[in-house]
């Protein structure tokens, strides 16, 4: 409980600093403050439900993409912060049904059905813009600076640490975690499991909604193949499994040095990038299963085994 609120202090202490040195910054200095803060919230946002359900989702360009076109739509029907709000409720309805259509997969199945239904949302969007509006893409004009996009992302980003904490904290993150280890045994014992896993399915998705319709100003214009782009995908994946998806800090240690080292790959080796990209989630896989915060834990209670022996 210490270490927690230890956790927690230096992060606020950190996001406070944050929030101030885009003040500091130019312009390449923000938006590289703001695709950072974006992975950050995506991988946490991702491990809400795949940490503890081992359910390792594919789909999250696809509510990232939702929310991106939404705000396209709708941004000059309605106001802002309305259109965030219709954002975040309409990822919150594909969620519930999704997840209701296809929780009772599991493994591969579920892999690949998320991956399918990130290529499916994006197909649907790119018929309906060619054959109903008869265009491809959308501008988004909207007086909003990239330091207004990156202090909203920092604010979505401690909303959903926290989020993550009061989980790990209540009686649905134990419920988590037995699902996570065998979901024959969470059953015996009484858990609701589809719907358990139903909401942390649709919280994580509409934070990742939120994400991409608060980044979606940024671009200006926008089309299927930037925010459908399956990348985000595998980047969050790889981020928080870099640094654990189980643990309430790993995603964000795992997405902010693989952020800059993606970024100076993509500036360096943009011919190479994805076959780098693969190389990568094959090594993390195999070298660090659980995570470097797992890790270093582990080599911890190591070396405090190793004194107390002697």
């Amino acid at each position: 409980m210490t270490r927690t609120i230890i956790g927690f202090v230096l992060v606020g202490l950190a996001l406070l600093a944050l929030a101030f040195m885009p003040t500091q910054l130019g312009a390449y200095g923000v938006g590289l403050l703001l695709g950072m803060t974006g992975y950050v919230t995506l991988a946490s946002a991702w491990a809400l439900f795949s940490g503890p359900t081992r359910y390792i989702s594919l789909a999250t360009v696809a509510f990232f993409g939702i929310g991106a076109y939404t705000v396209a739509v709708l941004s000059e029907a309605m106001p802002y912060p309305l259109v965030l709000v219709t954002a975040g409720l309409i990822g919150l309805g594909v969620a519930l049904v999704v997840g209701l259509a296809t929780l009772r997969l599991a493994g591969v199945y579920f892999v690949i059905f998320s991956f399918g239904l990130a290529e499916l949302v994006r197909q649907l969007v790119t018929w309906y813009e060619v054959n109903v509006t008869g265009t491809l893409g959308r501008y988004i004009f909207l007086p909003i600076s990239a330091t207004e996009i990156y202090w909203q992302l920092l604010g979505l980003a401690a909303i959903t640490l926290l989020i993550g904490w009061w989980i790990s904290r209540s009686r649905i993150g134990l419920a988590l975690k037995v699902i996570g280890d065998d979901e024959t045994v969470a059953a015996h014992t009484g858990i609701d499991i589809s719907r358990v896993k139903l909401a942390l399915f649709a919280i994580s998705a509409t934070i990742i909604t939120l994400v991409g319709a608060i980044q979606a100003p940024r671009w200006t214009y926008i089309e299927p193949a930037i925010v459908f782009n399956p990348t985000v995908s595998f980047l969050t994946v790889i981020m928080a499994l870099l640094g654990g998806a189980n643990r309430l800090w790993g995603p964000m240690l795992g997405a902010i040095p693989l952020f800059l080292l993606f970024e100076w790959l993509s500036a360096n080796f943009p011919n190479h990038y994805s076959i780098i990209l693969g190389l990568m989630f094959i090594a993390i896989v195999f070298i660090v299963p659980r995570g470097v915060v797992a890790l270093a834990e582990d080599l911890f209670k190591r070396a405090r085994r190793k004194e107390a022996a002697q």
